[in-house]
């Protein structure tokens, strides 16, 4: 039994002083949305709360779905790392970015940088940078992939971006993890399902996203960025992959979105019959642990009657 923890949309708060000079860009419209909106729901007494939980129910590793920040400054990327550091040992904590880590020009390779160690693959010889992605883990069973969908953008959009070298390099690692008999599990900040966000934010490539996953198979995907406890399939139609989603880490009680959440995923089993579990967590209470708020099984449906069969 591996099991798996998941949590997005973090976007570490408060924000750190800003200078006029750094709010000549984009992140000016996001620091206005900070200050009207996102600053009294998105706070760090639900994150902690959250991590708190998860860490208590010791699972065998973290993965993380991007967004760590908010407007990619320097003191949000360097607390950032920080926290990762908190979490434990980057060998037990994977990350992707998100749209907002790569907010401006230049912020993704400085999030490259400084979160090095928790978004680079087990026998990775090149820096972590735009080409290093997607990158591979393997623990136990399981092979972690992340990839990443995170590129500036003009103000008002928060769009992901999987490309064709990004593509190809996601499909040999699907093809060799299978030949070794692993439980393939992909790592990606961008829902890549159609309508699953607004056009602003949507990811483009998702059609390229699930040409890779119908020829190349994969066991589970999970993502962040709509702030949405969420369950898609895609795939084929004999082998479905769920991809999930799961409201952001550190938004409060009381926002329209539902208030932070984490997912813990028991994968066990083994190749051609792999059976995942899902118990997703998360805050109802004011000064209350999270609860359990649903349990599912993912096995797709013609898998656990094969299995049955067998």
């Amino acid at each position: 039994m591996f099991r798996l923890a998941h949590i997005s949309d973090v976007h570490l708060g408060p924000l750190p002083p800003v200078t006029y000079r750094e709010l000549a860009s984009k992140r000016v419209t996001g620091y206005v949305n900070w200050q009207r909106n996102r600053r009294h729901f998105l706070h760090e007494g639900a994150l902690d709360t959250i991590v708190a939980d998860l860490q208590a129910a010791k699972p065998d590793h973290l993965a993380v779905t991007g967004d760590l920040v908010n407007l990619a400054l320097n003191g949000e990327i360097e607390l950032a790392r920080l926290w990762l550091e908190s979490l434990g040992n980057p060998a037990d904590v994977s990350v992707v970015p998100g749209n907002h880590d790569a907010y401006v020009p230049g912020a993704f390779d400085k999030i490259c940088m400084a979160w090095a160690a928790w978004m680079k693959g087990d026998e990775q010889t090149i820096p972590v940078g735009r080409h290093s992605f997607p990158y591979l883990r393997v623990r136990g069973d399981v092979a972690l992939i992340g990839v990443s969908t995170a590129r500036a953008t003009a103000p008002f959009m928060a769009n992901g971006f999987f490309l064709e070298g990004q593509a190809r390099r996601l499909g040999r690692l699907l093809d060799e993890t299978a030949e070794r008999g692993h439980c393939r599990v992909i790592m990606i900040h961008h829902p890549p399902v159609r309508g699953a966000v607004a056009q602003h934010k949507r990811l483009f490539g998702i059609s390229r996203f699930q040409r890779v996953i119908e020829r190349h198979g994969a066991e589970l995907i999970l993502h962040g960025h709509s702030h949405l406890p969420s369950l898609f399939w895609i795939g084929t139609a004999k082998k479905p992959v769920p991809a999930v989603g799961v409201s952001a880490a550190g938004q409060g009680i009381g926002g329209r979105n539902p208030a932070a959440q984490y997912n813990l995923l028991e994968i066990s089993g083994q190749a051609g019959a792999w059976q995942i579990h899902l118990a997703r967590y998360g805050l109802t209470k004011v000064n209350a642990p999270p609860s359990k708020l649903i349990e599912m099984d993912l096995t797709p449906y013609s898998a656990r009657v094969s299995q049955a069969a067998g």
